[in-house]
């Protein structure tokens, strides 16, 4: 298969991704088309669906004005995209706007889910959170009754995206795990689960594993996209399994951290292990008979660009050197970055971000570290719960546009006391995820020799002096948050 080419779609938060590879490591044209995200009331994320697919003609658009030599000879496609989202169709269109992964209306149906029914955490990995979509099923129950009545398929993002590509209802392992429906060791949904929450049978999608054949490419996107009628469209899978499987991290103990518009510490394992009482998400994997662990943040590399604008200044690089210049002193600041609430390890999306000890000498470059080291601080505390649980990853890479500094890597590094393996490129993970899955889907070829480790890394060491310091600043930045968590 050496002329085969394949299209990898992520759809992302901010922007949806796409590459056209050979579907093992060679990208030929990549491309992203930005998204943006609607606030309308305090705690509340969405998206318009219909948005996202013009997003993606956009970005297929200019991979074919990249490379049409390539582009001509796509055979298969598939896709990755953000998780816990809520899509409600009739007749194939949106009743309303995506309810987003960082939306935390639903926080007090989260909590009565887990105390009328505390066994679902056992079936589906992890407790009910507010940003799952079985909450935001019950949250539309309470506040959008007809809507949710009117609905005649749910779908997580991705899977939108697929529909509009096939004209097929269907979802994966992953995603089902995301929307909080799935008997996730059975790897299909829970009856039990989608009765609690009012979904009907015939408002559920199938359940196919993330490399089987969705169906084909329907007339009218062919013809949107320039592509032809009958190529394959593979199911794909959720953004967080997109992108272990872009590094081949398919084997027990593989580990990823990932610094996106939101982060994760993610483990891949042969057997499903949940820890419900951690807040460690315990989901299906994006191939057959596998699982991963998963601690899940929702505050990533998205407190930089917020003090990026708050500091009225655009050049982040610029603003990264002024810190780099007083790394060699211990700061006098601690930040909790909890600007959409939090998921692991506390389960709060009220939790707000926290500035302490600023004075008259503070600086810009000092708030700005801050951020830096409360987003390194909050990843080391899932990692310490992963660790003590005897579930922290053997090997660990770090992917997502927060590992393109250096000098955040390092810091991060040596706040979880590990050698981190980083990739020049590594924003196209979920899509060179997907692109993966499309070819294999297609050719069903070995999965070790599709799903493979990059060979080229860059190892990132802690810094012993800031090891040192952040062991100390862990246990102040817990306790920080505990004395405020009630104001």
């Amino acid at each position: 298969m050496r002329g085969l080419r394949v299209l990898g779609l992520d759809l992302g938060t901010t922007a949806l991704k796409a590459i056209v590879s050979d579907g093992v490591s060679k990208v030929y044209a990549s491309a992203q088309a930005p998204i943006t995200t609607s606030r309308p009331q305090a705690l509340w994320s969405e998206q318009n669906p219909q948005n996202w697919w013009q997003a993606c003609r956009k970005a297929c658009a200019a991979l074919k004005r990249q490379a049409p030599e390539h582009w001509s000879r796509i055979q298969s496609i598939s896709l990755s995209g953000q998780m816990h989202g809520v899509v409600l169709l009739d007749n194939a269109a949106p009743l309303r706007p995506c309810i987003l992964h960082n939306d935390g209306r639903a926080f007090v149906e989260a909590a009565q889910l887990n105390q009328d029914h505390p066994h679902f955490a056992g079936l589906a990995g992890v407790r009910a959170m507010a940003g799952f979509g079985a909450p935001k099923l019950k949250w539309l129950q309470k506040h959008e009754p007809r809507l949710l009545e009117q609905a005649d398929m749910l779908l997580a993002p991705k899977d939108y995206l697929r529909f509009r590509l096939t004209g097929e209802f269907a979802t994966d392992p992953v995603d089902a795990s995301g929307l909080w429906l799935l008997d996730v060791e059975r790897r299909q949904l829970s009856d039990e689960i989608c009765n609690a929450v009012g979904l009907a049978p015939s408002q559920r999608p199938p359940v196919c594993e993330a490399n089987a054949n969705a169906g084909k490419l329907h007339k009218d996107a062919a013809r949107a996209l320039a592509l032809p009628a009958s190529i394959n469209v593979i199911t794909g899978t959720g953004d967080a399994a997109a992108n272990a499987l872009g590094l081949g991290l398919i084997n027990d103990g593989d580990g990823v951290v990932s610094l996106g518009t939101a982060a994760q510490i993610l483990v891949s394992r042969n057997l499903h292990q949940p820890l419900p009482q951690q807040n460690i998400h315990a989901f299906a994997h994006g191939l057959p008979s596998t699982w991963f662990q998963m601690a899940a943040l929702l505050n990533g590399a998205s407190p930089l660009a917020w003090i990026a604008q708050r500091l009225l200044e655009p050049d982040i690089p610029k603003l990264l050197a002024s810190v780099n210049k007083r790394m060699h002193q211990p700061s006098h600041l601690l930040f909790l970055p909890y600007l959409a609430g939090e998921r692991t390890p506390h389960d709060n999306p009220q939790a707000r971000g926290v500035f302490h000890g600023l004075d008259h000498l503070t600086e810009r470059s000092d708030l700005t570290r801050a951020v830096l080291e409360g987003v390194a601080l909050s990843l080391a505390d899932c990692h310490d719960i992963l660790a003590k649980a005897d579930a922290a990853p053997k090997i660990l890479y770090g992917v997502g546009g927060g590992f393109k500094s250096q000098l955040w890597a390092e810091i991060i590094a040596s706040a979880l006391g590990r050698n981190i393996h980083t990739l020049e490129a590594s924003d196209y993970g979920g899509a060179l995820g997907a692109a993966r899955l499309a070819r294999q889907g297609l050719t069903q070829e070995a999965v070790s020799d599709i799903f493979i480790k990059p060979k080229r890394t860059r190892l990132v060491k802690p810094n012993p002096v800031w090891a040192e310091r952040y062991q100390k600043s862990l246990p102040k930045f817990r306790a920080l948050y505990q004395a405020i968590k009630a104001v």
